[in-house]
């Protein structure tokens, strides 16, 4: 993975953030180039004083965005007949189609914000939303939000290491590890938040039937 690394260095020197929002639109695609590993040399970059954070952040969420509502209306035009049809030649097989399918359909918006952090999830959630059905307006807000916290989370981090060379390098070696601990903490919360807004919504929907409710 470290020639990845030194792969996307020479892009941070030759195209700047351009190539940062070029690698993770096409990413969010489901077309196999780094998007994830991308944002963290480059986040890394920046805390080096290559780049500026500000603009690696900005790209990296307008991009993440915009991939994924192109995938959204590709799934929605074609659907996914057409899609597993032509997917295969960059890695969209029917199985992994099928996972990100199952897992949208047991829990609809919060995978959008949640895929995020999962590899394959990833690149093929807005092509799944799309095809699923999925109000657009519903998967806008949870893309917003999902985009947010990935690359708030992964640029701030690798910015932080950046000063050191060392530790980007070993982050990126270690992703699946880090990732094990990040992708279940941010699906207990998404839970935890979706069940107390359940319950509110609940409440509230009980005290205009009886006003006496508490």
């Amino acid at each position: 993975m470290l020639w990845i690394k030194d792969y996307l260095l020479t892009l941070v020197e030759q195209y700047g953030v351009i190539a940062l929002f070029v690698s993770i639109t096409l990413e969010t695609l489901g077309l196999p180039v780094p998007g994830e590993s991308a944002l963290m040399v480059f986040a890394g970059a920046a805390g080096a004083g290559k780049i500026s954070i500000w603009h690696v952040v900005l790209a990296a969420y307008i991009a993440a965005v915009l991939g994924d509502n192109i995938g959204y209306l590709i799934g929605r035009r074609y659907g996914r007949a057409v899609i597993l049809r032509y997917g295969g030649k960059v890695g969209i097989t029917s199985e992994k189609y099928a996972k990100a399918e199952q897992v949208a359909d047991k829990y609809g918006a919060f995978m959008v914000v949640a895929a995020r952090f999962v590899v394959v999830l990833r690149q093929l959630n807005g092509l799944v939303a799309g095809s699923t059905g999925m109000h657009w307006v519903r998967f806008l807000a949870a893309n917003l939000v999902g985009a947010a916290l990935w690359v708030g989370f992964w640029s701030t981090l690798a910015y932080q290491f950046g000063h050191s060379a060392a530790l980007v390098p070993f982050i990126l070696q270690h992703l699946s590890v880090v990732a094990m601990i990040i992708v279940p903490t941010t699906i207990i919360v998404l839970i935890f938040v979706y069940r107390h807004m359940k319950r509110r919504k609940y409440r509230e929907t009980d005290q205009l039937i009886d006003p006496n409710v508490d």
